[in-house]
């Protein structure tokens, strides 16, 4: 395929959400939140259809920097999806402060993401915020190669 996407992913227990490179890998775009099998779906659906350069994780390191029970959550999704997508290059990349960031841009645009009850959210809303964390991973990814030129 031409111009394979790159995508980025927001793991949770509960929801999965997912960006998506244009087909230039300049810009991210928000795909959707799923649950874990739906996100499998969806990225067989984007290799099947756009074709699939690489996969970033967002990679949940603690404040210090150290990984821990969420990391090994991550990794154990990584396995899942090598096994359903076949060899694939996935970068792990540091997501701390990356919710923060998320939050604040939503809000700047006046989308709500209150705290409080359960996970502080709205299923929307917290749907909305997964989307976000991992276009802010995306991006970042994203700008990240286009100095360098190379991916991963």
């Amino acid at each position: 395929m031409p111009h394979p996407r790159v995508v980025a992913i927001d793991y949770g227990t509960k929801r999965v959400g997912i960006a998506i490179s244009d087909p230039l890998k300049m810009f991210a775009q928000p795909l959707g939140t799923f649950d874990s099998a739906g996100a499998v779906d969806a990225l067989k659906s984007v290799r099947d259809t756009d074709g699939l350069d690489c996969i970033v994780i967002g990679w949940p390191l603690s404040e210090d920097g150290k990984e821990g029970v969420a990391t090994r959550r991550v990794d154990e999704f990584v396995r899942r999806l090598r096994n359903a997508l076949g060899k694939m290059t996935v970068v792990r990349w540091d997501e701390r402060h990356t919710s923060e960031a998320a939050r604040d841009g939503l809000k700047e645009r006046g989308q709500s993401v209150r705290k409080g009850g359960a996970n502080g959210k709205s299923p929307t809303e917290a749907g909305r915020l997964d989307q976000a964390v991992a276009g802010l991973i995306l991006q970042e990814y994203l700008d990240s190669i286009g100095a360098t030129g190379s991916l991963a």
